[in-house]
């Protein structure tokens, strides 16, 4: 009886962020439908739905093998931060999203990476369903390297997970084309605009605008671009076929980087296939 209370308490909190999440998606559709313009379709938010769900299933497997890099390299860490002080957690903050502008943009530039984020990108649609098609592979592509610097100079594994769920919890938002420009808000912040371009096939968009939170490394290092003046966005895998199974999104460009991997002629061009950008199959000059 007591363990059955305890899970119900558990689940309680999940229970009640999904159906947040779900009403928010709902009113989302409602807005749109007010306003005359089609924001979902309903297999596709569906399939969105599902993969979503298989992520849910194997979150814990995905967590419990990125902890042991992350706890051995804590208890290794080179300084102590005291995780109330006002400097550590500035510091904090711009070293996370320092991190996730690099995690972010390798997994656009190298395929290994880009084999579990473009089932983020494979949506065609850009609403609050998009932003729950998260990839199940991200440990096997290596995402939580990226934050390990972090973990060694001594902030705990704890705090980079709040970090990563508040990261989440603002791109939700961020997936939808009811929201205008925010006007000065722009110049820092990662916004529905910003990442709009960022989801868009459109060759002018491709590979910019990878910021979490803020958008100043993407100022810094030369990769904000805005909405071209002369075209509607697109969205959707460059060359992909959209699907509606969750395992086929899930998996699509595995199968995808396998096959070209054992159809290469030679250790150099399956090097380059692996580690090079989405679309490189021929070896490096």
């Amino acid at each position: 009886m007591a363990m059955s209370r305890s899970f119900a308490l558990g689940a309680s909190p999940h229970l009640l962020f999904g159906a947040v999440v779900l009403g928010l998606m709902a009113f989302e559709y409602w807005l749109g439908r007010l306003a005359g313009h089609r924001t979902h379709d309903w297999r596709e938010s569906t399939a969105s739905l599902g993969v979503a769900l298989g992520r849910s299933l194997i979150r814990g497997i995905e967590a419990a093998l990125a902890a042991g890099p992350a706890v051995f390299l804590y208890d290794h860490r080179l300084f102590h931060f005291d995780p109330m002080s006002a400097p550590a957690l500035i510091f904090l903050i711009l070293g996370f999203e320092f991190a996730y502008y690099w995690y972010h943009r390798a997994t656009h530039r190298i395929r290994w990476m880009w084999a579990t984020h473009a089932v983020h990108h494979s949506a065609t649609q850009m609403n609050l369903t998009a932003a729950i098609r998260l990839g199940w592979t991200g440990v096997l592509s290596g995402s939580f390297l990226f934050f390990l610097p972090l973990v060694w100079l001594g902030f705990s594994p704890a705090a980079l997970a709040a970090l990563f769920a508040v990261n989440l919890a603002y791109q939700f938002f961020l997936h939808t084309e009811l929201v205008p420009a925010l006007g000065p808000l722009e110049w820092v912040l990662n916004t529905p605009q910003h990442h709009r371009v960022h989801h868009a096939s459109n060759a002018a968009c491709l590979d910019h605008n990878y910021g979490g939170i803020l958008i100043v490394f993407d100022r810094l290092f030369g990769t904000l671009a805005a909405a071209p003046a002369d075209e509607a966005l697109r969205y959707g895998v460059v060359g992909g076929t959209p699907s509606f199974n969750p395992l086929r999104i899930a998996f699509a460009e595995w199968w995808s980087l396998l096959r070209d991997f054992w159809g290469a002629e030679g250790w150099r061009q399956r090097l380059r296939i692996l580690f090079g950008p989405p679309g490189a199959t021929e070896p490096a000059p």
